[in-house]
């Protein structure tokens, strides 16, 4: 069995069902972190935490218990910085994975565009989630999970 947790930042994750499944196909743990709304599932394998409703709770619990060789699904940059500080491996949820390599470049746009929206230079605006998104996350994180189990992990 695999030691490695999947850890979801689940509040705005439109990939929770198929990152459930793809961990109990393996019987991998995953832990769902979000301020509250969702369904408890009754496998063993999948523990539901409720934080408080602050902006950065879930983030900041996933931060606190993820160690290396965890991985963190999220689209929050910050996380996903703190998240390969511990040496997890984090997955955007359209299956990018975040690398020590890019993500100075990734916080400095977040901070760039926060700074352009606030000054009303630019609208917010995330295209949509595609199909192709979810097709690409789910290959990434099975091939992320069959790479662990051929290190042992």
């Amino acid at each position: 069995m695999l030691s490695s947790i999947i850890y979801i930042d689940a509040d705005a994750c439109p990939v929770k069902d198929e990152a459930l499944k793809v961990a109990a196909r393996h019987g991998v743990k995953v832990v769902v972190v979000s301020n509250g709304g969702l369904r408890p599932s009754r496998n063993p394998l999948i523990e539901h935490v409720i934080v408080a409703k602050d902006s950065d709770a879930a983030d900041d619990y996933i931060a606190e218990k993820a160690v290396k060789n965890d991985i963190i699904l999220t689209a929050d940059i910050p996380l996903a910085a703190r998240g390969l500080e511990k040496e997890a491996l984090v997955l955007n949820f359209n299956g990018k994975t975040f690398t020590q390599a890019d993500i100075g470049m990734k916080l400095a746009m977040r901070e760039l565009n926060q700074h352009l929206r606030d000054s009303g230079a630019i609208k917010g605006y995330n295209r949509p989630f595609s199909p192709k998104d979810r097709s690409e996350f789910l290959q990434k994180l099975e091939n992320t999970i069959q790479q662990l189990k051929k290190q042992n992990i």
